[in-house]
């Protein structure tokens, strides 16, 4: 034989030989296949619905937070300003529709006592005057104008002494029902007025809405921020899922609720994940995604909740332990 030939078939039994053992021994042959995937995160921008000079940030970048826990705060002169004169006009009104409910105090009622007096003294008077005159003119000493002259004056000031205990009443029992009903509406107006600058003062110092991490701080004290621009950026626990392909040979194992185990360079060990969506729609394998195998070529995209606390960091590669069917 000859040596070229030889040399050839030396090398490519060195090759076989090469290529046997990177299989048996090589990177992942102490690795059953995986499904590769990666971690995904929605970030969570807050800001405040009023523009103001930032005055204090209470959180850092890779800081977590709690639900509650306070992020920044923004100046606050004004709008305190603004809820204190709302709260001063909520209890003026308050006052008010007190007032009118409970009628007028007792040196108020004195008064109309003392009216009441005068009607009643003017009243007896006229009946005095009519009990005289009627029984002269019916004999004919008074004219019938004279008669009709004191009737008038007896109605008149029985009329009086109505009036005056009518008023009288009114004042024991409080305002008409419309003018108490308006006062309430005012009261009323003026709570709404205080909840909306209560409201506002709230939404300059937001707190976290979840468990979670922050991811960047956008602005620092003294800074001024435009309504609704992001002070700060949250990746919070709840958003962070894992997404991961499944060939369509074995998409009918995986349905939400199901739980998966997987994997990730630099986790501890035992990490596991809920199955919380499963596509319905195949697609081909996207070139980002690279496993050590060769890959199925149509695939399913699937998400999972990995277990609280989700420290992982969305990016990350993660291989995903297939699930096993019946009888496997």
């Amino acid at each position: 034989m000859k040596p070229p030939v030889r040399i050839v078939l030396a090398l490519v039994a060195v090759g076989l030989v090469g290529f046997v053992g990177w299989r048996l021994w090589g990177p992942g042959s102490a690795h059953p296949r995986r499904l590769s995937g990666y971690v995904e995160g929605e970030t969570l921008y807050i800001g405040a619905s009023v523009a103001g000079p930032v005055s204090t940030v209470a959180v850092q970048r890779g800081q977590r937070v709690v639900v509650g826990q306070p992020l920044f705060a923004l100046d606050a002169a004004q709008l305190v300003a603004a809820r204190d004169q709302a709260a001063a006009q909520a209890a003026a009104a308050q006052s008010q529709a007190l007032d009118a409910e409970k009628g007028q105090r007792p040196d108020e009622l004195a008064v109309y006592d003392a009216q009441r007096a005068a009607a009643a003294a003017q009243m007896a008077q006229a009946q005095a005057d009519y009990d005289r005159v009627a029984p002269l003119a019916a004999r004919g000493f008074y004219a019938p104008a004279r008669l009709d002259q004191a009737r008038a004056a007896l109605r008149t000031a029985q009329a009086n002494v109505r009036t005056v205990e009518q008023q009288r009443r009114v004042g024991a029992l409080g305002a008409r029902p419309d003018a108490i009903r308006a006062a309430q509406s005012q009261a009323a107006a003026a709570r709404d007025q205080l909840t909306v600058a209560q409201d506002r003062l709230d939404k300059i110092s937001p707190k976290a809405p979840a468990a979670a991490r922050v991811q960047d701080v956008f602005y620092q004290p003294g800074e001024w921020v435009a309504a609704n621009q992001p002070v700060v950026a949250l990746l919070a626990d709840d958003r962070v899922r894992l997404r991961f392909y499944v060939p369509q040979a074995q998409i009918a194992l995986y349905k939400p609720g199901a739980r998966i185990a997987f994997e990730c360079d630099g986790c501890k060990s035992g990490l596991g994940a809920r199955i919380n969506f499963v596509s319905p729609r195949a697609e081909f394998t996207p070139p980002v995604i690279y496993s050590r195998d060769v890959r199925d070529r149509l695939v399913f995209l699937v998400e999972a909740l990995p277990d609280p606390p989700a420290d992982l960091p969305p990016g990350l590669p993660v291989d995903v332990v297939p699930l096993a069917g019946p009888g496997r």
